[in-house]
């Protein structure tokens, strides 16, 4: 897979990179670009956004310097691959989204700071747009780390062996989540871990595993 990530601070990125999954999958199954919108735009002064027609807080995206960036990357034509702003009119960040994501050969990634994107953006650059939550963030950074990391790890090779089957949201369990899960010592200040647990009775740890899946 590649997945470009067009941002305004690409190096925040930097301590995702070292890290597994991602680290484990990149230069393999993995290519990841990280654009700066600063790079490509048409506008003096390295400018990238602008104040909002009709007055307000904050500064927007600029369109024309996205669309700058895009036909830069991609050759003036159109990526033939999901284009993607992370913003909060964007449709929820599911693990079924993630199993769909993670099948794309490639994936662009939008972020902006601020106030957000012109709508032009969403409306005439993107194909689609994703939230991953209801609330406000000072830029698209953190959801396209987000997104990156949920999808890598479904790569080939990001996991263990069948690491990635069994968990929260997996169909394996029905979307639901996980059981409890414990590890040494099996008791501290009084808290002890469930004696199945400890029995070394397979049969009834995964009976006791599925009771209470949640």
């Amino acid at each position: 897979m590649r997945l470009d990530v067009f941002t305004l601070v690409p190096h925040a990125f930097a301590w995702l990179t070292e890290q597994r999954p991602l680290a484990g999958v990149l230069g393999d199954e993995l290519e990841l670009r990280l654009l700066n919108y600063r790079d490509y735009t048409p506008l003096r002064a390295g400018q990238i956004d602008d104040e909002p027609y009709g007055g307000g807080a904050g500064m927007l995206l600029r369109v024309d310097v996205v669309a700058a960036a895009l036909d830069a990357v991609y050759g003036g034509a159109a990526p033939g691959h999901p284009v993607i702003a992370l913003t909060p009119q964007g449709r929820p960040l599911t693990q079924e989204l993630v199993e769909e994501l993670a099948t794309e050969p490639a994936l662009t990634l939008l972020s902006s700071r601020f106030e957000g994107f012109d709508e032009r953006i969403l409306e005439h650059l993107c194909t689609d747009a994703v939230s991953i939550g209801p609330y406000i963030l000072s830029g698209g950074e953190l959801p396209a780390m987000v997104v990156v990391d949920a999808v890598v790890r479904r790569l080939p090779g990001a996991l263990a062996e069948g690491s990635g089957e069994r968990e929260s949201f997996s169909p394996a369990l029905g979307g639901r989540l996980e059981h409890p899960h414990y590890t040494r010592p099996p008791e501290f200040r009084g808290w002890t871990v469930p004696d199945v647990l400890l029995s070394g009775d397979h049969a009834r740890i995964e009976a006791w595993r599925q009771e209470h899946t949640r």
